[in-house]
Order: C-alpha cells, then sequence, then structure tokens
C-alpha cells in the first residue's frame, strides 16, 4: 500500500506561481510512476504531469512550458511547480502512483492510478 499526501494549494492571481508537493510513504519501492491530475467542478479528472521511475517527464499541452513536475528520490517527495498561472488551471490537484507507467504514446495519461491522495485546492483569479 502507497500513501500520498499532497500540500501546497492555494489562491493566487493569474500569472503568479504555486508549488505542490506530494509525499509518499509505504510500498513505494514498488511503484514506477508518480503524476499530477486536476480536476475541475464539473469536469473531469486529467492528467497534468507524470515523472517515470528513471526521470522522464510528461506534460499535458496546456501545461507545457509553464508547469515542471520533479521527485525527490531520496525523500520520496513529488513536485509541481507552477508558473505563469491562469484562471482555467484552477481546480483540485491529486497525486497518483502505479506500479506502472501512467502515460502512454508520450503524451496521453492512464486515469485509473491504483493509488490517489486526497487532493489540494488550487484557484487562480484572474
Amino acid at each position: 500500500q502507497v500513501h500520498l499526501v499532497e500540500s501546497g494549494g492555494g489562491s493566487v492571481q493569474a500569472g503568479e506561481s504555486l508549488r505542490l508537493s506530494c509525499a509518499a510513504s509505504g510500498a513505494v519501492y514498488y511503484t514506477r510512476s508518480m503524476a499530477w491530475f486536476r480536476q475541475a467542478p464539473g469536469k473531469a479528472r486529467t492528467g497534468v504531469a507524470a515523472v517515470d521511475r528513471d526521470g522522464t517527464p510528461t506534460y499535458a499541452a496546456s501545461v507545457k512550458g509553464r508547469f515542471t513536475v520533479s521527485k525527490d528520490n531520496a525523500n520520496n517527495i513529488l513536485y509541481l511547480q507552477m508558473d505563469n498561472l491562469r484562471p482555467d488551471d484552477s481546480g483540485m490537484y491529486f497525486c497518483a502512483s502505479d506500479h506502472g507507467p501512467l502515460t502512454y504514446y508520450g503524451t496521453m495519461f492512464r486515469t485509473d492510478p491504483k493509488y490517489w491522495g486526497q487532493g489540494t485546492q488550487v484557484t487562480v483569479s484572474p
């Protein structure tokens, strides 16, 4: 079992930055990938950024060039640096992990990770 706890959400204005953190504990050695997903009210949960065990990142097209995903392997913490935030970046951000890859075909995100955190809210005002 893997336990994921997100932090770092908040309310900012457009153009500002936030950094999200996801602390993983439990059987993290057996996981291969970690990712960030987000869900706006009334919309489906979608992948934002992912990183494989070798550090290879994947980004959704809407955040490429503005968001940076990274992982502290020594402490099992996943980060998401979000710069130049826009109102449409608002939503609940969830950390996810799985024993297999969370992306496929280079840019597509799986929607069924085995482990999920509880989420942290990000609100971006115009």
